[in-house]
């Protein structure tokens, strides 16, 4: 008789991490699918789910972008040889067309590019980021609301 594997914790669509503060904060109007540049031990700890999003926005230099503010924290099980950063910016891989877009809207539309959520996508680790332009109170104060009535709405019309 072999040894039974433990049970691996599935989320949903392989999600690792999702930004709940950018579709408060920000009107989302377009989303990509980009890939990361990892190492090894950011990928043990994003397995691990050690990894926050809230803060994480995109910047484009010398037509590459790159992930700012996306923490991974260190298993302790990391090397000893190797220092962690926890929180050091990762390249992201897009199409020429897409970051040539990315650009274009930044430079002239004063859009702002968000980090929404990490997924694993067939092995890989993905980020869906969003290009988008930020609230005003008055918007955060609608969004509120309607989130209000959804719930309430829902509770009038469950079946008890």
């Amino acid at each position: 008789m072999g040894k039974k594997n433990k049970p691996v914790k599935k989320v949903g669509d392989g999600q690792i991490a999702k930004n709940k503060r950018a579709t408060f904060d920000y009107q989302i109007s377009e989303k990509f699918e980009a890939g990361l540049v990892l190492q090894g031990w950011e990928v043990k700890s994003m397995r691990a789910g050690k990894v926050q999003l809230t803060d994480a926005f995109v910047q484009l230099r010398n037509g590459e972008a790159w992930l700012y503010g996306c923490g991974v924290t260190p298993l302790i099980s990391t090397s000893t040889h190797h220092a962690a950063v926890s929180q050091r910016p990762k390249k992201l891989l897009l199409h020429r067309r897409e970051l040539a877009r990315l650009i274009g809207s930044v430079e002239r539309k004063g859009f702002t590019i968000v980090g929404m959520r990490l997924y694993w996508n067939r092995g890989n680790v993905k980020v869906e980021i969003g290009l988008a332009k930020g609230k005003k109170e008055y918007d955060k104060r609608a969004t509120i609301k309607e989130r209000d009535w959804q719930r309430d709405k829902a509770r009038l019309l469950s079946p008890r």
